[in-house]
């Protein structure tokens, strides 16, 4: 059997499926760089359905979030806040959880590491959708929140096989998660050969997803491209035919084939992997049942972005199923696993305004937030729109306007939220602002808190869910005592 590859990188695209597809919106440009000859009948045109954005603000002034006053949120629960609205995170489950342009998928798993709060994952888990689990501490999330193991869900017509409610998806095997997934009979994505046998010593017999690098990635940060040769993740695509020799040899079925390329790519990188997937699940053959499109699907965070082209997209990969169908004889679950798609949208970080200065010729307004409260613009370079509620309740607050650098409170220069990547302080045009003002930076309910430390010996903040105008503290804010608990003398 030869490499994905290289016939990925050398084949032209399919007359037929070009003619199918190019009246789906922009979606001509999405094509897989590999796709066997496909009747141009069978491919839905569709127009793309328009996915209304939640009320974002970009430099403007917020009183409200999802209902509730921002001023009564920092009074009632304090800053630095996580703030989410539950109507968004439903609306973005349901824009996957609902057929469209002809096509759905047949399971959609949330990533938790964008956003692990419990009740979070308990309103998920309510939509129908399943979770994927890269920890044990996620695991018990998992758990805590409602997900049962040995369940098994089944979204469309009979002869589909069962989806995991709770899948274990990493490069290792740590001894307690292995001890976890033994007990609890729990499936496992595998991202490297060496837990086949390690699976293999521990439960007899069991089924396993291989997780895949196709040899390529992308995303919006090189640090957040999880395929080709600089990334860790995934079993590499040429390897396949000697990874299938083991697991046969450790007596593990390969049931299932994930690919993901990166968080927050663009859909032409996306849909390359349909096409790379297609050829190493011929190579796998018959035993696979369940085919997972990964994550990484892109949202709008800065003005003027859109939302992807989902129809066009789920359309492309029922496309790849099918034929996988016809080849194998029965039935392939098809799979998507976003993350930030489902939490981002719906967050908010409510901060307080401490200090206004100038340093030269920039202006900086300083909060009591930092880069121990949402770390995406220090790791990444990341936008998040931001917006000001102004202590003043007058209707002319906020209508001065000013270019400033916005930072934390942190011993560190790197603490800036409008820096570029790199590392560049740069400015943004803000509502003039002053002490005891609040800023809030927005489309931040994914791998915000979920990646928030205690450097420098800050407390984590609270968590608050809005839901039905409703405001509920889903996660206590930390306390000087439990920065210091476990430790001893």
């Amino acid at each position: 059997m030869k490499p994905a590859l290289p016939c990925l990188l050398t084949s032209v695209l399919s007359r037929c499926v070009l003619n199918g597809l190019q009246h789906l919106l922009g979606f001509a440009s999405l094509l897989p760089r590999h796709s066997p000859q496909i009747p141009a009948a069978t491919v839905s045109t569709t127009p793309a359905v328009q996915i209304p954005a939640p009320h974002t603000i970009d430099g403007g002034v917020r009183r409200q979030i999802a209902g509730v006053g921002v001023a009564e949120l920092a009074r009632e629960h304090g800053t630095p806040l996580y703030v989410y609205d539950a109507e968004t995170i439903r609306r973005r489950c349901r824009d996957l959880t609902q057929p469209r342009a002809g096509a759905a998928w047949d399971t959609v798993r949330f990533a938790q590491k964008a956003c692990s709060n419990i009740a979070v994952l308990d309103l998920i888990r309510r939509e129908g959708v399943v979770v994927d689990a890269v920890s044990t501490g996620e695991i018990h999330r998992a758990l805590a929140a409602g997900y049962d193991p040995h369940a098994a869900r089944s979204t469309t017509a009979d002869g589909l096989p069962p989806a995991h409610a709770i899948v274990y998806t990493a490069d290792i095997f740590d001894r307690e998660s292995l001890d976890e997934v033994a007990r609890l009979g729990i499936h496992v994505n595998c991202g490297s050969a060496d837990m086949l046998e390690q699976l293999a010593a521990r439960v007899p017999g069991a089924e396993v997803t291989l997780r895949v690098n196709p040899g390529f990635g992308h995303g919006h940060s090189q640090k957040t491209n999880t395929g080709g040769e600089g990334s860790k993740h995934g079993i590499w695509h040429a390897d396949i035919p000697d990874v299938m020799q083991r697991a046969e040899g450790a007596g593990i079925a390969v049931t299932g084939l994930h690919m993901h390329i990166g968080s927050g790519t663009d859909l032409a990188h996306l849909a390359e992997v349909a096409g790379t997937l297609e050829t190493v699940a011929r190579e796998i053959g018959r035993t696979l049942t369940t085919i997972s499109a990964g994550g990484g699907l892109p949202i709008p965070y800065r003005p003027g972005e859109v939302h992807a082209d989902l129809g066009g997209y789920v359309q492309l990969w029922n496309m790849t199923r099918r034929r996988l169908e016809e080849a194998f004889g029965h039935r392939i679950r098809l799979e998507i696993e976003p993350g930030r798609y489902l939490t981002a949208e719906s967050g908010y970080l409510v901060t307080e305004v401490r200090a206004v200065k100038r340093q030269g010729s920039r202006k900086y307004v300083l909060v009591d937030a930092g880069f121990n409260t949402l770390a995406r613009p220090v790791l990444y370079g990341a936008y998040h729109p931001m917006s000001l509620c102004p202590a003043d309740p007058g209707p002319t607050a906020g209508a001065l306007r000013e270019e400033v650098a916005v930072g934390g409170p942190l011993c560190e220069s790197g603490d800036i939220f409008t820096q570029t990547d790199g590392g560049f302080v740069a400015t943004r045009d803000l509502p003039a602002a002053a002490v005891g003002d609040l800023l809030v930076i927005e489309i931040a309910g994914a791998y915000g808190f979920v990646m928030a430390s205690n450097y420098n010996s800050k407390p984590l903040p609270a968590e608050v869910l809005i839901d039905g105008g409703k405001a509920r503290l889903v996660r206590a804010r930390q306390t000087p005592a439990d920065l210091l608990r476990g430790e001893t003398v």
